[in-house]
């Protein structure tokens, strides 16, 4: 039996491995997809609006020649600390279920072969952010081929008409990419102007395409109806059809939560915030702890790497006290 199992491999969970070594603790990490999956998903160019040392964990520095780092940097420094401390993460492989024993925990994986490994442990840290879980449109069409949530570069789309859903930083950055690779760009915005988060270097250049005409945006409008050649939207009650070869519907992600319902997490109703300790990160079910995004509530982005780094300490030092008094 494993002391500790983290689900999730992503820099929250590798973080909270990190310190769960250094309290004298082995975990095992499962990952469903590669190291830090999530940032291996980020488009191909991204950089990040953090500066390195608000991503840095494990106390190893992120050094970068740049301001801000980039994807590449971030997936490099993330296989670095995992290396450095030698942790023990199994890759491409899935938890399909959980449940309680007597004793702790009960996981059930499947791996890329589709053999199937039970594990079991006394203690267990959910670590599972939320890029697998997009938000969706909830309109016709939206499982078409053409339609997407994960935007990755923007060569693919020269010469296409594309519409883009969504109002943040994700969606102006592709806008961006797209109109210097000779896309037609039309973002769908719902509301009557751009987020407040979008970055303060980013916006002026982005509105300075659209007065010159290089990309258009529609605000306070939605999409109703997806088809294979068109996009029908309503914007301010009146209707209009766009020629359409791809969408990128880039509205934001959601926590998956599914394991921690499993085990008998509650969530507060009103926040949406799994119930759980803030000074230690364990949850209404005692063994049971929570690291990064899946902490958030309605809001998945208040709680990121630059926050969600921290819970592993917190996680950390209580399990280390726990084990001990179990003897």
């Amino acid at each position: 039996m494993e002391q500790v199992i983290i689900i999730g491999a992503g820099p929250c969970g590798l973080a909270a491995a990190v310190e769960c070594k250094r309290a004298g603790i082995d975990p095992l990490v499962i990952e469903k997809g590669p190291l830090v999956n999530s940032i291996y998903r980020y488009p191909t160019y991204m950089i990040f609006h953090s500066t390195p040392e608000l991503l840095e964990i494990g106390d190893i520095p992120f050094t970068t020649a740049n301001e801000k780092p980039t994807r590449l940097e971030a997936l490099n420094y993330y296989r670095l600390v995992a290396t450095r401390n030698d942790l023990r993460v199994r890759c491409y492989e899935t938890v399909t279920a959980a449940e309680r024993t007597a004793d702790g925990f009960r996981l059930t994986t499947v791996d890329r072969f589709q053999a199937v490994q039970t594990y079991e442990c006394r203690r267990l840290i959910i670590a599972t952010g939320y890029f697998d879980n997009p938000n969706r449109l909830g309109v016709p069409g939206e499982d078409l081929p053409k339609v997407s949530s994960f935007y990755t570069e923007a060569h693919p789309y020269s010469g296409m008409k594309v519409a883009i859903v969504g109002g943040n930083n994700s969606a102006v950055d592709a806008a961006l990419e797209l109109e210097r690779a000779g896309a037609e760009v039309t973002v769908i915005c719902r509301k009557p102007q751009l987020s407040d988060r979008v970055k303060a270097w980013t916006r002026p250049v982005f509105e300075s395409m659209v007065q010159k005409g290089r990309i258009r945006i529609l605000y306070e409008a939605t999409v109703q109806v997806i088809t294979e050649r068109e996009v029908h939207i309503v914007q301010q009650g009146k209707t209009l059809t766009l020629e359409n070869d791809f969408v990128l519907s880039l509205i934001g992600f959601r926590p998956d939560r599914t394991l921690l319902h499993a085990l008998g997490g509650k969530i507060d109703p009103e926040s949406g915030v799994p119930v759980h300790d803030p000074e230690t990160m364990e949850t209404n079910v005692p063994g049971l702890y929570i690291a990064g995004v899946i902490a958030s509530g309605h809001h998945a982005n208040a709680i990121f790497i630059e926050n969600g780094r921290f819970h592993g300490k917190l996680i950390a030092r209580h399990l280390a006290g726990q084990l001990q008094s179990d003897g």
